[in-house]
């Protein structure tokens, strides 16, 4: 029901919404721990409390416990490193690039599932999150390791797709709680 749910959930003038949720989750060719892994990552970091009920029961389905925790571990790690390098990055003085960063990232080095699933979940959240630095480090990453680039952007167009449903779903609660 979950994906269901968030399509026929969306207003008739996000159609085009509607078409790439049953797309980009539907018709992806990405293995399905990568897909769902960054399906769960991506709702997680869209901050929507419709889409990450409706999402996560059926990543949870289709993950092993150990990807799904792993998923969990980089929305959460990025959420506070796309803040950090984002930040870093757009200050003016680039003197605090050469600062340490002095942020514990220990689970980048050791997920719990393989590096590159991680990286592209990382990316992906990367991408929701906004964040040039992580972006461009996360997809150098999976490009070293023998991604291509099809694939490297079936995951950010996931997140920008789940993002955008997030925004709308809530756009929408709030407008009808105005009425």
């Amino acid at each position: 029901m979950s994906l269901d749910a968030l399509k026929s959930a969306l207003p008739d003038y996000a159609k085009d919404l509607k078409l790439n949720l049953g797309s980009v989750i539907g018709n992806s060719d990405l293995p399905q721990q990568q897909l769902w892994g960054t399906v769960l990552a991506c709702a997680i970091a869209s901050r929507s409390p419709k889409v990450l009920a409706e999402l996560e029961p059926e990543a949870r389905e289709r993950l092993t416990p150990e990807a799904y925790e792993a998923a969990k571990a980089a929305a959460a790690i990025m959420a506070m490193n796309n803040v950090f390098y984002r930040t870093r990055h757009l200050l003016s003085d680039p003197e605090y690039g050469t600062i340490r960063a002095g942020l514990r990232m220990n689970v980048i080095g050791n997920p719990g599932v393989e590096k590159v699933d991680f990286e592209l979940w990382s990316l992906a959240v990367s991408a929701v999150n906004g964040c040039g630095q992580c972006l461009d480090s996360h997809e150098q990453v999976l490009r070293k390791a023998g991604l291509e680039r099809e694939t490297i952007q079936e995951a950010f167009k996931i997140a920008a797709v789940i993002q955008a449903v997030g925004a709308t779903l809530d756009a929408e609660a709030v407008l009808a709680a105005a009425e």
